[in-house]
């Protein structure tokens, strides 16, 4: 939430693209999340009576774009992410690989700096994973940087960063060979995590 510009920090500063966000008011945190901040839920959150075009286009709507320019870019951000063949479509026409490409499109509309995808691949199949990861992987070649919650450890595998949260807190931070490195060789980003949780625990006793 405090990432996402929801909430404010109870101690301590929050600096995004040099803006102090620990300090903005609703209006302000409103404004940086709108300009700054693409977000991609657990569960899409599409509206079920709306076109795939239409729901791409909603945050253009409050951020008072005419409708030309909504239908424009929406159909250029849904033509790049392949479904330029369904934006007359409903999410209920859609499959579930197809309805997060709806959601990443409408995350990317007004050409955010920081993208936020919350558990993005939960409950769909193995080749829409990979197809997902594909388009990350292309934002991230653009300049778009994205942070990702995930139980699946091998998506971390694809990650610059990780942090490892258990029970609220971070036990451990790095890119994924140093973590992997904390607990041997060949280990997996599985192993890495179990080992790390079970440290963790036997510690905190």
């Amino acid at each position: 939430n405090i990432l996402g510009c929801l909430d404010t920090p109870s101690a301590g500063k929050y600096l995004l693209n040099n803006n102090d966000v620990s300090q903005m008011d609703d209006d302000e945190l409103a404004e940086i999340r709108n300009k700054e901040i693409g977000f991609v839920f657990q569960t899409f959150n599409l509206m079920p009576r709306t076109t795939a075009l239409d729901n791409v286009a909603l945050p253009m709507v409050y951020a008072g774009y005419s409708k030309e320019d909504r239908n424009k870019r929406a159909t250029e951000v849904l033509t790049q992410v392949g479904l330029a063949d369904r934006m007359d479509h409903k999410p209920n026409q859609l499959s579930g690989g197809q309805r997060q490409r709806v959601a990443i499109a409408r995350a990317l509309i007004l050409k955010p700096n920081v993208l936020i995808l919350d558990e993005p691949t939960s409950g769909v199949d193995p080749i829409t994973r990979k197809e997902f990861w594909t388009h990350i992987n292309g934002m991230v070649k653009k300049g778009v940087s994205i942070m990702v919650t995930t139980h699946f450890m091998d998506e971390a595998e694809y990650c610059d960063k990780i942090m490892l949260i258990y029970k609220g807190k971070n036990i451990a931070s790095g890119t994924p060979d140093e973590l992997k490195a904390l607990v041997g060789p060949n280990a997996s980003m599985q192993d890495a995590f179990i080992t790390l949780v079970k440290k963790y625990d036997k510690e905190d006793l």
